[in-house]
């Protein structure tokens, strides 16, 4: 399709006669296109120059602009370095002109507009860098390269920022540039000669670009980026500006490197360099700091530039003023600095797709995004009419009708029409970014009530050391008071706020986070007067709060099937970095660990889905963290030898059934398979490898990090105890099982299941354990037994009191017990309570009655397992819990009182107690072989 045939708009001439004596000087063209030379030369004196240096090339230009441009790149790739600096002069007026009349007609895209400039720069700066270190290798000044690494630019790369990384360039831009040199290309004793060659390249290419000729410049350059310029060379080391960032670098920086990209030179150099930067730039934590930083950011450049103030459109500052297309980025840039380190869906170095991604992630609404863009795409398009008309490097509008009106000329438009669509769109723009960065903090404060020293006291914790911390928390605190004085118990509320306060170790990420999302204020307050020691928790984990706003937080619960290869993906993106997979590891963890207690104490689900969530966590973590570990262990010993080996959960976790604070119980059974030692670069014998991997996994999962712990982990359960190896070889667990077992070892395999390893391995280990559990047994040896283990058990621990739901007669850990016996009498694979009595129900050992009435008082006492386990870290009782965690215990119970709560549990140990007592004194039908 031809150039006129795609003309969608026209300027008009703001001049008729300078638009008259330019189109004589191309007198081929008529119609639309002889008007869009009219239009552009009567606004623009830049453009009525371009089109009487450039009017003989025109012609081909507009032809087929798109093939043109590719012509005319080739065409500089081609050139002699000698003739490079005209040439590239040359290719930008083309470039400038062609760029101008496609965009004035509505032939290209706005993205089309900035892409064909920030092409041409991407290539004028890889030119003049090129030739620039082409002749430092030619000189014999760069150490140890030679012709052929002139492709590369010996190691050297420039970093395109700001617009030209976004590939957003306007038509006066300046372009930033950060120009680094790879070090390790060199030889330590050749490092400071190269970086001395390297720094003279980048000043001729900055020249070269730079310069103002009798042919004009290519691009204005600025070098300023780098960290510290102005004690640093204008070529940096990578390593050394990487140590820059990870110890000094500020969230404007970070912001920076939003849109930074490789754009000449060694580009593979460039890419691996931002992804070193990447933890910098990308925080895991969702960072609402950088709310603050940006709002602060924006305040300065308003004083700096004297940009205060209401709209006024003569002279306003399209770029830094009011709603202007800084206030756009700015929003955008600090949404994804907040949540990019954990979505890099969000990681888009470009405005408008940028926003669209925040929009599809529920970070921005849908509405929002797609107005700013709209007045991202609006403000562009007047900022380049107003540095079409003197290729002036300026944002502001005219400040005079005159002005004004060949700015709606360029534009094709009415002047009252335009300036009331830019007025409008300005407003707008402020309307939508300024409540985001500077949330309204003039509310009087209530009258809470609360104790006011209590609330004196806070101004002394770690959390408030910082002033930036205390101007937050300021913020905060009249609505934080007033939602607590409206809770059912409010000193209570205030003195577990108070210890939440008290364990942070910093307050400015946390409190910013608070400040942003508000809702957040109504979980903390609803934790706080009703979970202390959730509310601790998050004292010391708060980086939690980042999953309620993160996504999905109140979704349905995805199952072991999902968690898994998530957490899996996770790990991989921590690379190989051990410690960093186990605290990545950890924090996952603790963020889903989070949501199951929020569903919970919020009454989205209940103890019975609690408990299976908690279990398929653990399932996950340990399925994920397997083969990591035994990865790692392979790097310095090989292999595991022969098949390998499986983690069987044991007790609580082999049933799918744990609270918020249980251990893991497991057994790690291998297969040597006649391999007597690994293969590796330190070979170990393989009992001793199993051993030592073994180890390792525990290690993995309860060693204190940076995160804290993952699990504690219990292996007593394996054969012989304590006194047995850690880890057991597939033989020795069937011999032992067969031959050796004690009753309570078989009544443990009844709740066994495999959670990780080798699938093949974990197969057989359930199948054996099936085929044990099927084989016939003496019921009487066995009731006797566990008349025996109930004795020891109430010898050896009693409970402290009602409130004690696991230990004691009638109470959990008997009634387990008891379905334990049952399935194993009747050979039954189930691993639940339910299971487990129904199987006795099925051999007769239990009537259906009985059954029911166990399953009911252990449904209870689970209900206050899994609560109170939420609740307090302290024993359960009405004290620990407080008002807020009565109120939680009995809604989940469905009791009024605590009296009367306590009543129901003294019955159903009661009951429970004597039926289980019942059912031990009779016999079973066919002496315990199952019908």
């Amino acid at each position: 399709m031809s150039f006129s045939s795609r003309i969608t708009r026209l300027p008009t001439a703001f001049d008729k006669d300078r638009g008259d004596d330019t189109l004589a000087l191309v007198p081929q063209f008529s119609g639309d296109l002889a008007r869009l030379i009219h239009g552009a030369a009567g606004c623009s004196p830049y453009l009525k120059s371009l089109i009487e240096k450039e009017g003989a090339w025109l012609p081909q230009g507009v032809d087929d602009p798109e093939a043109a441009l590719e012509t005319l790149f080739d065409a500089l790739r081609d050139t002699a370095p000698d003739q490079l600096a005209s040439a590239l002069r040359m290719g930008k007026r083309r470039v400038a002109l062609l760029t101008a009349l496609a965009d004035l007609a509505g032939v290209w895209s706005l993205e089309q507009v900035t892409g064909a400039l920030t092409d041409y720069a991407d290539l004028a700066s890889d030119l003049a860098l090129k030739a620039a270190i082409g002749n430092e290798i030619r000189r014999k000044k760069l150490p140890g390269q030679t012709e052929a690494d002139i492709a590369t630019a010996g190691g050297m790369v420039s970093l395109a920022m700001g617009k030209m990384g976004a590939r957003e360039l306007n038509y006066s831009s300046d372009i930033d540039l950060i120009c680094l040199f790879d070090e390790t290309r060199f030889d330590p004793a050749d490092f400071h000669d190269a970086r001395a060659s390297f720094v003279r390249a980048t000043r001729r290419m900055a020249a070269m670009l730079n310069d103002l000729t009798g042919e004009g410049y290519v691009f204005r350059t600025d070098l300023r980026l780098r960290p510290d310029p102005a004690v640093t060379p204008v070529c940096l080391a990578m390593e050394a500006a990487e140590r820059y960032y990870e110890s000094l670098g500020r969230t404007w920086e970070r912001a920076a490197y939003i849109k930074a990209r490789p754009s000449a030179g060694d580009l593979e150099a460039g890419a691996r360099f931002l992804r070193s930067l990447t933890p910098f730039v990308w925080r895991k934590h969702l960072d609402f700091v950088a709310i603050q930083d940006a709002h602060d950011m924006r305040l300065r450049i308003r004083e700096h530039k004297g940009l205060g103030g209401g709209i006024q459109l003569a002279g306003h500052n399209m770029k830094l003023g009011r709603g202007g297309i800084r206030e756009i980025e700015f929003f955008t840039q600090t949404r994804q600095l907040i949540a990019g380190g954990r979505d890099p869906d969000l990681r888009d170095n470009r405005t408008v797709p940028a926003l669209g991604r925040l929009a599809e992630k529920g970070w921005v609404p849908a509405d929002v995004a797609e107005r700013l863009a709209c007045h991202y795409r609006a403000h562009r398009e007047v900022e380049h009419r107003i540095q079409m008309v003197n290729d002036a490097q300026t944002h502001d509008l005219p400040k005079s009708p005159e002005g004004l009106q060949r700015i709606a000329c360029l534009m094709g438009r009415d002047l009252d029409e335009m300036t009331g669509d830019i007025r409008r769109r300005l407003t707008e723009v402020h309307e939508l970014t300024e409540g985001f960065f500077a949330p309204d903090a003039g509310r009087a404060a209530p009258a809470h009530g609360l104790d006011s020293e209590i609330i004196g006291r806070w101004r002394t914790y770690p959390a408030f050391r910082s002033e930036r911390a205390v101007k937050i928390f300021d913020r905060l605190k009249p609505e934080l008071l007033e939602r607590l004085s409206g809770t059912a118990h409010p000193h209570q509320a205030l003195m577990a706020l108070d210890g939440f306060l008290a364990g942070l170790p910093a307050g400015v990420q946390l409190f910013s986070l608070f400040d942003a999302n508000p809702q957040l204020v109504d979980l903390l307050v609803d934790i706080v007067g009703t979970a202390p020691a959730l509310a601790r928790h998050l004292s010391r984990n708060s980086g939690v709060f980042d999953a309620v706003i993160g996504g999905a937080f109140f979704d349905a619960w995805p199952g072991a099937e999902a968690l898994g290869p998530e957490l899996a993906a996770k790990l991989d993106q921590e690379g190989d970095d051990y410690e960093g997979r186990l605290d990545a590891a950890r924090r996952w963890a603790k963020e889903w660990h989070f949501r199951i207690g929020v569903h919970h104490l919020r009454g989205l689900i209940s103890a019975e889905e609690a408990g299976q969530q908690y279990a398929d966590l653990a399932s996950a973590c340990l399925a994920a963290l397997w083969p990591v570990v035994a990865g790692k262990f392979a790097e310095k010993h090989g292999p595991c030898p022969g098949r390998g080996a499986m983690v069987l959960g044991m007790g609580s976790l082999g049933a799918g059934r744990l609270n918020a604070t249980s251990d893991l119980d497991l057994i790690v059974i291998y297969d040597a398979d006649g391999v007597d030692f690994s293969e590796g670069r330190r070979p170990l014998a393989s009992r001793a490898y199993y051993a030592r991997l073994t180890q390792a996994l525990v290690t993995a999962l309860s060693a204190p990090m940076a995160q804290g712990r993952l699990y504690e982990v219990d292996m007593r359960l394996r054969p012989s105890g304590t006194q047995g190896p850690v880890a057991t070889s597939v033989a020795s667990f069937r011999d032992y099982q067969r031959t050796q077992a004690w009753t309570w070892e078989h009544l443990a395999l009844t709740r066994a299941r495999p959670v990780a390893g080798e699938g093949a391995l974990m197969a057989e280990i359930e199948a054996f354990r099936q085929a044990l559990l099927a084989r016939p047994s003496d019921a009487a040896a066995m009731r006797r037994d566990v008349t025996e283990m109930r004795a020891r058990i109430a010898a050896a621990k009693a409970p402290h009191s009602i409130w004690d739901a696991k230990i004691g007669a009638g109470r959990l850990q008997d009634i387990e017990l008891t379905a334990q016996a049952a399935a194993l009498m009747a050979g039954s694979p189930g691993r639940s309570v339910a299971a487990g009595l129904a199987a006795g129900v099925a051999i007769g050992w239990l009537d259906a009655a009985d059954c029911a009435a166990l399953q009911q008082d252990y449904g209870l006492f689970w209900k206050v397992q899994v609560a109170s386990k939420l609740l307090s870290e302290q024993e359960m009782s009405p004290e620990a819990i407080g008002a807020g965690g009565a109120a939680f215990l009995l809604r989940e119970t469905g009791e009024a009182t605590l009296d009367a709560l306590a009543a129901s549990l003294e019955r159903a140990a009661a009951r429970a107690e004597g039926l289980i007592e019942a059912s031990l004194a009779r016999d079973v039908k066919q002496d315990g072989t199952h019908v």
